[in-house]
């Protein structure tokens, strides 16, 4: 074992060659007749991690010599293949490669691994899926080869819809498509989805499922076939329709077709979680939290539609509702704490983005913060694997383990906790909670006897709050007793609303530590220096604040983000004093000499800067917003040209053929980040009326435009769902099942 250490030290320390020589010495301390039979599975696993150095040292005939002569002891004989093939195929062995590949697709014909490896092998490789007309022949003539071995993998039909065009492409999907709508495929949609970001291909696919979504509501049967196929065919074809139109952003259309799925089959559950699905595309959370919770009910025992239906819910801002419903399936049904002893990371993100939504600060930091803890105990769970995997020699998964914690912040949900909280930071930054600033005003204007006093009864209201959550604690703890008779003592949280994570001394400080976290694992994302760069020019760290703005010009100078951001900085510039100490003249010696190498503000006033950005993006609704900021900010007195230039702005419509209703380019998020533009930003509170009435008949189902269709206004049909919905959820019981079933679906139903 501490053979072992110490190589796999060496190779973590960048040496794999010294790791191969530890491993060959330790291997001429075995006798000849190593291992015995209980061992064979942790040597084999050795072996295999030597090859892999060898491979890493780039030995790579060395490697494959060992292995051949290795085999008699190695195991894993599946491991053992796609070692050597991989071995082949750096060594230029193709041929090789290409049988060993097909051997390895008749064991497992649904590894996609395995296509890709066939198809560098035979010379058909491609970076960026794009492929001459004679590469794309003989892709097809490969698959359909490997068809005919492997007729029921689900891979090889697939794969060549990435890249078949045209008339193939719209065969190949047509024989894919087909037998998953009879059987009922749920997940045909997510499967069909990458397929959609291919110019053109959504098109085909919207023209062929319309073609056979007549032929099957005319004869019931698929053109061209002579088999009737069952009812429930059409309802998947229709639930297909439904999820294409949603994507596509033609909400209206995607609802007729689910409400006409849903009144042909109303017992299928999937029906309602689409129709939930809608809804929150188009920006009717309420209703689409109603839908949802609909959906829980036909099916109670169901934990994913039970987190779906919680997810919807905090959509909503329902953060109540949402935590009973989602302690159904908890250990000890009323414990929240639970959710966070299982690192249910998905809710605690959620509700951190509702709590914000909000303005309730210290319930976001709360559950942010909480997701960042999980980061910290799964930093700390590896060294409970450290002696293990050297002990049972799972060397290979030990090292993917180790590297992978290298890695363990740049994961998306560390990068959504720690966006959010640094948010929150720099909103206390900005205001500042009442209990620090109003709080201390009206104690400044007592005497000191009652300032004292107040401190005592303010003293004594929290040991009462403690006492009360510590008397709760016990009772939950008395009654949540296991089998074995042992209590489930859960901690006091002394903080249950975050109220002391909002009084925290300097919030840019807190900020800029989850920041640097952000700046080392996601060095490559926008949101990462857009908030350096808010956090920098709020702490007066010029350096530091060009230095994101650089950033964001490497990333993407185009975006409106980063515009906004240069602009800022170099008005903020422009508008400071000149220099006087040495510290302050050597910053603007830096920036003097950076600024002539940043092409948008060379040789261009600010203005200049702005109105060229303006040419080059007319079209885009954000980058006119963008620009109409600046203007706002560069020229406070032409804000009525800024809003004019936001309102003149024209809702194209994308270019596609066969369309069955417009798809136009607004979204609904960015329609409502430009409200927020004109009500708080531009502050012209007649314009922001003016955009919402404008986008309220764009988006007919967005409650936060009032659209007539929506559940915010009276009488709709989505107001009505919310309201049922509400009254069900009134009258129940969070541990209750008793309203399993009881749907509007179900009452004219006969079996």
């Amino acid at each position: 074992m501490n053979w072992i250490g110490f190589s796999v030290a060496h190779h973590l320390n960048s040496n794999p060659s010294k790791a191969v020589e530890i491993l060959e010495a330790y291997e001429g301390t075995l006798e000849d007749d190593y291992p015995p039979e209980s061992e064979r599975c942790e040597h084999g696993e050795m072996l295999l991690y030597k090859i892999s150095l060898l491979d890493e040292c780039g030995f790579f005939e060395r490697a494959l010599d060992e292995l051949h002569k290795k085999e008699p002891k190695i195991v894993d004989k599946l491991s053992y293949k796609e070692q050597e093939v991989s071995l082949l195929v750096k060594l230029g062995r193709l041929e090789e490669g290409k049988n060993l590949y097909k051997t390895l697709l008749a064991i497992n014909p649904d590894n996609y691994r395995y296509y890709e490896g066939l198809q560098v092998c035979i010379g058909l490789v491609s970076k960026n899926s794009e492929y001459a007309p004679e590469e794309i022949e003989r892709l097809d003539e490969l698959y359909k080869s490997l068809g005919q071995q492997n007729g029921w993998s689900s891979a090889v039909k697939r794969i060549p819809l990435d890249f078949l065009q045209g008339d193939k492409f719209r065969d190949a999907a047509d024989t894919y498509i087909r037998p998953l709508l009879t059987k009922g495929v749920p997940s045909l949609f997510s499967d069909l989805s990458p397929l959609y970001d291919q110019p053109g291909k959504a098109d085909i696919l919207e023209q062929l499922i319309l073609w056979l979504e007549n032929s099957v509501r005319s004869s019931g049967q698929y053109p061209g076939s002579t088999e009737k196929e069952p009812p429930s065919t059409l309802m998947w074809i229709l639930f297909l329709l439904a999820q294409h139109y949603d994507r596509r952003g033609q909400y209206d259309i995607a609802l007729s077709k689910i409400d006409e799925a849903i009144k042909h089959t109303p017992t299928v559950i999937d029906l309602y979680s689409v129709k939930s699905r809608i809804l929150k595309h188009a920006g009717d959370a309420a209703a689409s939290a109603a839908l949802a919770d609909e959906a829980r009910c036909m099916d109670l025992a169901d934990r994913y539609i039970n987190s779906e239906c919680v997810k919807r819910m905090l959509q909503a801002d329902q953060v109540a509702l949402a935590e009973k419903t989602a302690v159904l399936f908890t250990k000890d049904g009323d414990q929240h704490n639970n959710l966070h002893d299982m690192q249910c990371m998905w809710y605690e993100l959620a509700s951190g983005e509702s709590y914000f939504r909000q303005g309730d600060l210290g319930r976001a930091l709360k559950n942010y913060l909480a997701v960042e803890k999980h980061y910290a105990d799964i930093t700390e769970d590896q060294f409970d694997f450290h002696s293990y995997c050297l002990r049972k020699m799972t060397l290979r998964a030990y090292v993917d383990m180790l590297r992978f914690q290298d890695r363990l912040h740049s994961e998306p949900y560390f990068k959504k906790a720690a966006i959010g909280a640094i948010r929150c930071y720099i909103k206390l930054y900005d205001s500042p909670p009442k209990s620090s600033t109003g709080e201390d005003d009206s104690m400044s204007n007592l005497l000191p006897s009652q300032k004292k006093k107040m401190r005592q009864k303010q003293r004594k209201a929290e040991a009462r709050a403690k006492k009360e959550a510590y008397v709760k604690n016990e009772e939950t703890n008395n009654s949540g007793v296991s089998k074995s008779g042992k209590r489930n003592v859960k901690p006091v949280d002394t903080d249950p609303h975050g109220e002391k994570l909002v009084q925290v001394e300097d919030p840019l400080l807190e900020a800029t530590k989850y920041l640097k976290l952000l700046q080392k694992h996601s060095p490559d994302s926008l949101d990462t220096h857009v908030l350096s760069f808010e956090v920098n020019m709020r702490k007066q760290k010029i350096l530091l604040a060009f230095q994101a703005v650089k950033q964001l010009l490497r990333l993407d100078a185009e975006h409106p983000d980063s515009h906004r951001c240069l602009i800022k900085f170099f008005c903020k510039v422009d508008s400071m004093p000149a220099p006087t100490t040495d510290g302050e003249k050597l910053i603007w010696s830096v920036l003097d000499a950076e600024r002539p190498l940043i092409s948008q503000v060379h040789e261009r006033s600010l203005m200049e800067a702005n109105e060229v950005f303006l040419e080059k993006h007319k079209d885009s609704l954000m980058h006119r917003a963008a620009v109409a900021e600046m203007l706002n900010l560069l020229e406070p007195q032409r804000k009525s040209e800024a809003i004019k230039l936001i309102e003149e702005s024209t809702n194209n419509i994308v270019p596609r053929n066969g369309a069955l209703g417009p798809i136009r380019e607004w979204k609904l998020k960015e329609c409502i980040a430009i409200h927020k533009l004109l009500e708080t930003g531009l502050v012209d509170q007649a314009a922001a009326s003016r955009w919402k009435t404008r986008c309220s008949e764009l988006f007919p189902y967005s409650a936060y435009f009032e659209g007539s269709l929506s559940s915010a206004v009276p009488n709709s049909v989505n107001n009505q769902t919310f309201k049922d919905a509400e009254m069900i959820g009134a009258n129940r019981n969070a541990n209750s099942v008793s309203d399993n079933g009881k749907l509007d679906g179900f009452k004219d139903l006969t079996i």
